[in-house]
């Protein structure tokens, strides 16, 4: 009996498996298709333009750096560091709306396609649906940032006298006292200095 394995059905799309017997080895090619060949094969481009994140895109990278911008001037923004997310906030709303206008990357040639030629989250189409949700979620994020960061300036700025009285206190006593210079609602029962 051979030592050799007859080939299944399974191994007609491997791209690693020996050819077939009395076929010659062919050098190797890269697919078309699935992977985002276009017919062309030109690979990562479609009949639409590019199908993939393209990070040499400065429309594309704008979309990303939003999202991770904005998410960050959030949390800095929640966990009372405000100079920081109102910096990180700024810098999200700019990629942001950088990102969604999609200015061209190149400008049209005459009688070229208008989709191909545009650039940015345009020239992607239906593929761009990520980088624009990235885009808008680092707008959403950013907004939130801001507003953390100017809320926080806000109380510091209504309430000077309790931070200078809390900031000059030598002693735990003398700070305790610096609560009378609170308001007796729920941001005052935040702000309170506690024993």
């Amino acid at each position: 009996m051979p030592d050799r394995r007859q080939p299944d059905s399974s191994t007609d799309d491997n791209p690693f498996a020996a050819p077939p017997e009395g076929r010659p080895d062919q050098p190797w090619q890269p697919r078309g298709g699935g992977d985002g060949g276009g017919p062309a094969g030109e690979p990562g481009t479609g009949p639409e333009g590019p199908v993939r994140w393209d990070p040499t895109d400065p429309i594309q990278r704008h979309a990303r750096y939003a999202l991770l911008a904005g998410m960050w001037g959030f949390f800095f923004g929640l966990f009372d560091i405000p100079s920081v997310g109102l910096l990180l906030g700024a810098l999200a709303l700019y990629w942001g709306i950088s990102g969604l206008r999609g200015r061209p990357v190149a400008p049209a040639e005459p009688g070229s396609d208008g989709a191909a030629a545009r650039g940015g989250l345009a020239a992607l189409g239906p593929a761009a649906r990520p980088q624009r949700t990235a885009a808008i979620s680092g707008l959403v994020t950013a907004s939130l940032a801001i507003l953390l960061a100017l809320s926080s300036y806000a109380v510091q700025l209504a309430y000077k006298d309790f931070y200078v009285c809390r900031e000059d206190a030598l002693t735990q006593t003398a700070e305790l006292q610096c609560n009378r210079l609170l308001p007796d609602n729920l941001l005052g029962t935040y702000l309170k200095v506690r024993t």
